[in-house]
């Protein structure tokens, strides 16, 4: 996700919902609000630190400095910290918790973590700025300095407490695993909560120098496993509310189509069927049960759908398109040196076409989210990702101010992506069907597995053509690249800040951008109009760039007579941080000899949210087929919070990167989409997962993402890796493995 400048927010909340947005710009909560909430919470601290862009930090004219709340000592010597960011399985609630207990010196067994409520005011996310949101591997980025403060600030308040107690100077309290000390004198955090409540909140705070961090980089065991493991962890499919009716929609089969008219009568026959409404979406059958409401859906008849705005074409006609336009000059992304003269000076010349299919996220928990009316607005309940615009969306289509949209924030079964949309499509469903239905109850919207699959909000379908050349000795003469996709933010609200003169910067980052120094340089993009929702997926267009920039490069090394390590070292020569990587990578995978008779290795490197990731991959070929023996990944990501949470990550993202090159792929015909379930939408299966070894960087340098960046190295490496073993080239994906022999 980009970042979106503050000054733009307000023209953003108005495209979102403008009744709302010109009712209110997020109105402030007064300090006597705080204080209020604050005192309601016995004998605890509560304190945080106000760090960010001024719009959203601007209290009411009449109200004095008031901070965020962060953290939470309570008299039990309990420290719970308030995450601001949504957890879909990507350990922050770890990460930030770690933050806070490293600067306040606590002992890890007494930190705890919960879900911040949705207020733009007090939890925007620092990068996005006055938005409260989690996206773009920024959780742990944008949080870095704001929570060690907080923790800092706690510390130095209850440090104070202890002292006036106590009668000594402030100077002689020790503060160590969550005990105050000071000569005879000791005590735990909880004893000083309320004392230190009273003190006054400090305006400047030391942090510690990275090399006395006592928690921070060590392997701290997550917050979160005992709960998920033992059912405790509360999901939005595990909400129940008194009088609650479970919701389905049947969604056109064409994206575009709206419904004309239907039958209801054999669904309301159905037991447990309470009601059948239309809704934008579609036909919303309610029912006391998800079985009910299921079986209700399936039972209706007679459904005519408008189809005159609908798409119709299928992936391959689509694909057919793009390369039609692949072949014209499109819009300039990036330009340096001479391209084309390079080009045509060059002793060797390389040219290749790369085709992406369509991508569903397919979180293992389906979309879905719990919305009932108040006495003074609605309240939400759900993994929710994008909060803010949550909010403005739901306020917009029930007639409320956004203050009055509570989201109640619970774990989230994954995401990719998927749960932060611009037009927040499945909560807006949600609202819809309970104005439809006038708030008489509760209305938990679930979407199945085929909703998930058929359901759009795709990665997008993508095209590119490359040509690149090399001079006589081996260096690189030019290079040509047109990329044709679909763009997934014209027509929302972050358009006008996201897209510049025509070109949109998710599709092209990775290859406009690329660290690679190449003097005769050249992208074009096309962005063709397409009915199909498209959305980011985990690590948005570096899933696309940085497969066909690290494949080709190989190429060009290859060609060059080069070792592909070597080739890449020259071009980043200029680029420290890659080449530290490139060299760790290097030596840990014990790059260099020939893998053997029906083996390969492949590697690929590959910057995104501000890390630097390497990849080498090492393959056999069995019996034709190509089967991943083992990962060895080096990541440069600025300072290791938790390196375990690090490594799942990486981990994780290999994984999903196999997923997505070997198997996955969403095609339509006649604009019908194909797949509708893990059957055909296959993920990675656990016996094809490889051994993957992460070794982390050393680095004082702040924290960078994680969450995504393990992705993008992975298809090409995989593709280097086929051609080190067999000669042959795939470059699109997925790979289609029975199209090679051994």
């Amino acid at each position: 996700m980009h970042i979106i400048k503050p000054a733009d927010y307000a023209r953003m909340l108005e495209r979102l919902a403008p009744a709302a947005a010109r009712d209110t710009a997020l109105a402030a909560p007064s300090r006597r609000g705080f204080l209020k909430a604050a005192a309601a919470v016995s004998g605890a601290l509560v304190i945080g630190v106000r760090l960010g862009p001024s719009e959203a930090l601007a209290a009411a004219p009449t109200d004095g400095p008031m901070p965020n709340a962060f953290v939470k000592i309570a008299p039990d010597n309990t420290v719970t910290v308030l995450i601001k960011h949504l957890d879909m399985g990507q350990g922050v609630t770890t990460g930030l918790t770690t933050l806070v207990a490293e600067e306040l010196d606590a002992d890890w067994g007494q930190m705890r973590a919960a879900f911040a409520p949705a207020d733009a005011q007090l939890y925007n996310n620092l990068l996005f700025g006055p938005v409260q949101g989690t996206g773009g591997s920024t959780s742990v980025a944008n949080s870095w300095e704001q929570l060690r403060k907080a923790g800092a600030a706690a510390r130095q308040m209850l440090v104070a407490a202890a002292a006036e107690q106590w009668g000594v100077p402030a100077d002689s309290v020790t503060v160590e695993k969550g005990t105050l000390k000071s000569g005879s004198h000791s005590g735990n955090f909880g004893a000083f909560a309320e004392a230190a409540a009273r003190q006054p909140i400090p305006k400047d705070v030391k942090l510690k120098d990275p090399k006395d961090f006592k928690l921070i980089g060590t392997r701290l065991p997550r917050l979160d496993s005992a709960d998920k493991t033992d059912g405790k962890a509360v999901y939005a499919l595990d909400i129940r509310v008194p009088g609650m009716l479970t919701a389905v929609i049947r969604r056109p089969d064409r994206f575009g189509a709206t419904v004309k008219s239907f039958d209801a009568a054999a669904a309301r026959k159905v037991p447990g069927v309470v009601d059948v409404v239309a809704v934008p979406a579609g036909v919303a059958v309610l029912a006391d049960n998800t079985w009910a409401a299921i079986r209700g859906r399936e039972a209706l008849a007679a459904i005519e759908w408008d189809e005159s705005q609908a798409e119709n074409r299928g992936t391959a006609e689509l694909l057919e398109e793009y390369k039609a336009l692949a072949g014209t000059p499109g819009l300039k992304a990036a330009r340096r040196g001479d391209a084309s003269a390079g080009l045509a000076g060059a002793a060797k010349t390389i040219e290749s076409e790369f085709a992406f299919p369509y991508l569903a996220h397919a979180p293992m928990e389906p979309l879905n989210c719990v919305i009932e009316k108040t006495a003074d607005g609605v309240t939400i309940h759900a993994g929710s990702q994008f909060q803010t615009v949550e909010q403005a969306v739901t306020a917009g289509i029930l007639g409320l101010k956004p203050e009055q949209v509570k989201i109640e924030t619970v774990w989230a079964g994954g995401s990719f992506g998927r749960r932060a949309n611009p037009p927040a499509d499945y909560i807006a469903e949600a609202a819809t069907i309970l104005k439809a239905i006038d708030g008489r109850a509760p209305v938990h919207l679930v979407w199945t597995r085929e909703d998930d699959i058929k359901g759009g909000y795709y990665r997008p379908l993508f095209y590119h053509k490359v040509r690149a050349g090399l001079t006589a000795d081996g260096k690189v003469a030019g290079w040509e690249q047109s990329i044709v996709g679909q763009s997934f933010i014209t027509g929302t609200p972050f358009e006008a800040f996201i897209i510049k003169e025509g070109v949109d910067g998710t599709s092209v980052e990775g290859a406009s951008d690329t660290n690679y120094a190449i003097g005769n340089f050249a992208v074009d993009l096309h962005s063709p109009k397409v009915k199909v929702p498209t959305l980011w997926w985990r690590s948005v267009g570096h899933t696309h760039t940085a497969h066909v920039v690290e494949v080709t490069i190989d190429e060009l090394a290859r060609a060059a007579g080069r070792d592909p390590v070597e080739f890449r070292l020259e071009l980043l020569k200029d680029k420290p941080r890659h080449t530290a990587v490139l060299k760790l990578l290097a030596e840990k995978a014990n790059w260099g000899p020939k893998p053997g008779t029906g083996k390969g290795r492949g590697l690929a490197l590959h910057e995104s949210f501000n890390t630097v990731v390497g990849s080498v991959i090492d393959i056999s070929i069995v019996n034709g087929q190509v089967k991943v023996d083992k990962v060895v990944c080096a990541v440069d990501c600025g300072i290791a919070v938790n390196p375990d949470v690090i490594a799942a990550q990486i981990e994780g993202g290999v994984g999903f990167g196999l997923g997505a090159a070997l198997h996955d792929e969403i095609t339509m015909d006649k604009g019908v989409v194909e797949q509708s379930n893990f059957d055909g939408y296959v993920p990675l299966r656990m016996s094809e997962m490889p051994k993957v070894e992460v070794h982390i960087l050393p680095s004082a340098n702040p924290p960078t993402g994680i969450g995504e960046p393990g992705v993008p190295g992975v298809a090409p490496a995989l593709s280097n890796a086929i051609f080190d073993a067999t000669g042959q080239r795939l470059r699109s994906l997925p790979f289609r493995l029975e199209d090679f022999k051994a």
